[in-house]
């Protein structure tokens, strides 16, 4: 399935992909029928349950799929368009089979879109405090509150809500699935330093009307069913830093043997080959890291803190691989348009996103009994 999956997804980079990735940064935005045309591949259905109308796949299979997509250079472009990784589980998990059956497969087609809200302008990792409310009535729920950085956000057609309906702390969390359409629900567009072309909005809701039968789980028991979420979120954005550096070390090696500097080519002088092992060393180290990772969560462990370091470390050989191509590249590597430039802007939501760095050291130090 590996080779088959991966020929087919290096198909649909080369052609649907490749040929506009600069347009889209440019403009902000790619084209919504992308979506449609990753769920004709099956591209968006992989690594869900078949009987929700899913494509069952490996974590080293997914690990296929994120290589070959990073060959874009553009983090953006994978954030929003496979931004149902983190909307659509807790759905999965939690939904009942007459929600689960109406929505999934749509969010699996392309023809509709899944986000995750969680973040809040008054906080954002400390999930367990979150300050959006729903109170019950009747057969909805009433939600007033306000969620931030949500990727997606702008144009998500079911949004995964993390709301509180009990007291204070991971116990009075609850998680709910939202309509796009749903009265009370506003929306606001943020522009970012990076992953230009992915929609992130913040969220805002007045007296948001949602029917009680979109609760995912049961109620103040959403804190476990997110969590759950995240040690597969925080993966794949170590795929994408490490796979995203790799794209970095390609174009900096083949300018470097191109670019010519005092009569002979830039990988001729040792400053520079000596970057390239290094950005070479680093992105290997991660690939071994990652492939460690990947062996034991298909073995059916859950190595939160393995994942939580793999993180981290993965997001700083982004960061010191697309440093290091944008010296190599020179005042190229400055200008729009290139991989270096574009990864280089993209590398702070890695050491953010998903978990900031800070947060999952602690995390990870719990997890190996240092705390």
């Amino acid at each position: 399935m590996e080779e088959a999956l991966r020929a087919t997804v290096r198909r649909f980079v080369d052609q649907e992909l490749q040929p506009h990735i600069n347009d889209w940064e440019e403009a902000g935005v790619f084209p919504r029928a992308l979506y449609r045309q990753a769920g004709d591949l099956g591209l968006l259905a992989l690594g869900f349950p078949e009987a929700e109308g899913g494509i069952p796949a490996s974590y080293r299979n997914l690990q296929a799929l994120n290589e070959e997509l990073c060959r874009t250079g553009c983090g953006g472009l994978l954030a929003s368009l496979f931004s149902h990784r983190i909307g659509a589980p807790p759905i999965v998990h939690g939904g009942s089979a007459e929600l689960r059956a109406r929505v999934l497969p749509e969010i699996f087609a392309g023809d509709k879109i899944s986000a995750l809200a969680v973040t809040e302008p008054g906080g954002g990792s400390d999930v367990a405090n979150l300050a959006t409310t729903a109170v019950r009535d009747g057969d909805h729920y009433i939600v007033n509150g306000s969620k931030t950085f949500i990727t997606s956000g702008m144009r998500a057609d079911w949004l995964t809500v993390a709301v509180r309906t009990g007291g204070a702390g991971a116990g009075g969390v609850s998680a709910l699935l939202v309509p796009g359409d749903a009265p009370g629900l506003a929306r606001s567009p943020l522009k970012k330093m990076g992953w230009w072309c992915s929609d992130t909005a913040e969220l805002h809701f007045a007296q948001c009307r949602v029917p009680a039968a979109n609760l995912l789980g049961a109620e103040n028991a959403g804190f476990a069913l997110l969590m759950r979420n995240f040690n597969d979120e925080r993966l794949m954005l170590a795929m994408h830093a490490c796979y995203l550096a790799q794209a970095c070390l390609d174009e900096a090696g083949e300018w470097a043997r191109q670019r010519k500097t005092f009569g002979k080519a830039l990988v001729q002088h040792q400053a520079v080959r000596h970057k390239l092992v290094e950005m070479a060393t680093r992105v290997e180290a991660t690939r071994a890291f990652i492939d460690s990772v990947v062996a034991r969560m298909d073995a059916g462990e859950a190595p939160v803190a393995q994942v939580c370091m793999l993180k981290n470390f993965a997001a700083q050989t982004m960061q010191v691989c697309a440093d290091h191509a944008v010296q190599i590249l020179g005042g190229m590597g400055f200008m729009r348009g290139t991989v270096a430039e574009r990864v280089y802007r993209d590398v702070k939501v890695y050491m953010i996103g998903g978990g900031a760095e800070e947060i999952l050291n602690d995390l990870a130090a719990r997890q190996l009994g240092w705390s």
